[in-house]
């Protein structure tokens, strides 16, 4: 016979715990209902997308194609796109030496908008206007009235510029910043010549995307200038408040086209400038991205543009969806056998985890645009046997405390209190393991990280306030606390040295 213990005091934690399931359920549920996200986003090997070659080019004469300025771009072409939020795409180079070639594959169909705004240069300056003038070129045009700085040839050139010709408003970025230029407006509807840069783009600090809630509620873009742009545009923006029109406005050019021109009528000391120039939200937002980031050092020509097919990844799916109901079903057979009726615990545990698992998903699809790869199903089912392990690990404790003699109830709460630290450190090793894998790998690896860490993460959820909770619970059924031989609480499946006697309620 075992020794009494003393009534438990965890009453009201049970249903307290099961209520904050609850609770997390629906709101993950709401959340999703609210995004409009109905199923998971998924990643390009198992949807299919766009794939793009882009082959570089120098931008001006200081900028070769090297390995090394290809590496810098890939670099800086990864972080726009990620930027966006678009995940699981892919940014990489390959061939080799200097005439290697970018490949962008972007899942689903935002792929061309995405292929549009990661090629460009984005050299970003900061110019005097000498002359503005219409759009039109050739005969029907006249050359600008020179201005100091302004030599025959710039003024010919000038003359016979054409914006509103399409090829003249693609933009290079091969304009080098010490040189006098003509240049179109982004919107072809004029033309300038402009002085050398006084502020460049990598002066530039910050960058946001803002909507004037004053006035027209037009998009613009915010720039936060650092220690020498600020010195550089402040002496910019004094130098020119004084003299006659054009000369008043500094245009803000990027990868050679003039996206506006404004007067300057006061000198701007704070570091700060807008760049508008009718953008809606969509451009105001790209164009920030981009320029967080720096220009790319070399210029870009479109190669071919594919649509990936997702016939292969849907193969894929289907084996890996099967390899994983598969693998569930093992643990649920497993623990029938082995638990008896404390193995529906098991399985209903892990159904919840699933149903937070799917939810989870959605969720983050909505926010940050989480797509769901092949490499993400791995780690969501590797991440299945380190659910099961924290199941085991509980129940084991609670048969070594009632083969000590304790009643279940009582070794319940014991084998609990045991438990749980060697729970939360083998989840911790996997959540250090996955974090440590998210932020130092590329590509599908980090989708394997991320669904392995939140499959992990979501193991402790449950097992805390699903599971410890329910077993709480059944154990003050007779059922379970009599010791049924078909509970997994008899003295012959916890192994007593009395097989006749059974567990003290």
């Amino acid at each position: 016979m075992s020794t009494p213990t003393k009534p438990m005091k965890t009453s009201g934690r049970p249903v307290r715990a099961l209520a904050l399931l609850a609770v997390i359920i629906f709101g993950l549920l709401a959340t999703a209902l609210i995004q409009g996200a109905t199923s998971v986003r998924l990643g390009l090997d198992l949807r299919g997308g766009t794939s793009v070659t882009l082959q570089p080019r120098a931008s001006n004469d200081s900028n070769k194609v090297t390995s090394e300025a290809i590496d810098q771009a890939v670099s800086i072409i990864r972080q726009r796109v990620n930027s966006l939020g678009v995940a699981e795409s892919e940014v990489t180079a390959q061939g080799s030496g200097a005439n290697r070639q970018i490949v962008i594959s972007v899942p689903g169909d935002s792929g061309r908008r995405v292929v549009d705004l990661v090629g460009q240069t984005a050299e970003l300056r900061f110019r005097q206007v000498l002359a503005e003038s219409a759009a039109l070129g050739g005969t029907s045009a006249s050359a600008a009235t020179p201005v100091g700085g302004v030599s025959a040839e710039v003024n010919a050139r000038f003359a016979a510029l054409d914006c509103t010709n399409p090829a003249n408003l693609q933009g290079s970025g091969a304009d080098s910043p010490s040189d006098v230029i003509v240049a179109c407006a982004r919107s072809g509807a004029s033309k300038y010549i402009l002085a050398p840069a006084e502020v460049l783009g990598r002066q530039v600090s910050k960058a946001s995307a803002g909507i004037d809630q004053q006035g027209t509620s037009a998009w613009y873009v915010m720039l936060t200038f650092n220690g020498e742009g600020t010195s550089a545009f402040g002496a910019l923006t004094s130098r020119v408040t004084t003299l006659p029109s054009p000369q008043n406005q500094v245009a803000i050019v990027l990868d050679g086209l003039v996206v506006s021109a404004p007067v300057i009528n006061e000198a701007i000391p704070s570091g700060n400038a807008q760049i508008t120039g009718s953008f809606s939200q969509v451009e105001a937002n790209d164009l920030a991205n981009v320029l967080k980031y720096g220009a790319l050092p070399l210029a870009f020509d479109r190669g071919e543009v594919q649509q990936v097919s997702p016939t292969l990844g849907a193969d894929q799916l289907e084996a890996g969806l099967l390899a994983g109901a598969l693998g569930i079903g093992l643990v649920f057979i497993f623990s029938l056998l082995y638990y008896r009726a404390l193995g529906l615990v098991t399985v209903g545990s892990l159904l919840i985890a699933g149903l937070l698992l799917y939810l989870i998903f959605l969720v983050l699809g909505g926010a940050i645009g989480f797509t769901l790869t092949l490499a993400g199903i791995a780690g969501a089912i590797v991440a299945i046997g380190i659910t099961a392990d924290s199941f085991i690990v509980f129940f084991e404790r609670i048969r070594d405390e009632a083969r000590e003699g304790r009643s279940l109830r009582s070794a319940v709460e014991s084998g609990w209190a045991r438990a749980r630290h060697t729970i939360i450190v083998a989840d911790m090793v996997s959540i250090l393991s996955a974090v440590l894998l998210y932020f130092f790998a590329v590509g599908g690896v980090r989708g394997f990280a991320l669904t392995l860490g939140i499959t992990t993460l979501i193991d402790l959820i449950v097992v805390f306030i699903f599971t410890k909770p329910l077993v709480t619970l059944i154990a003050k059924t007779n059922f379970f606390s009599s010791g049924h031989p078909l509970s997994g609480f008899s003295a012959k499946s916890i192994g007593k040295s009395n097989p006749a006697s059974p567990l003290e309620a």
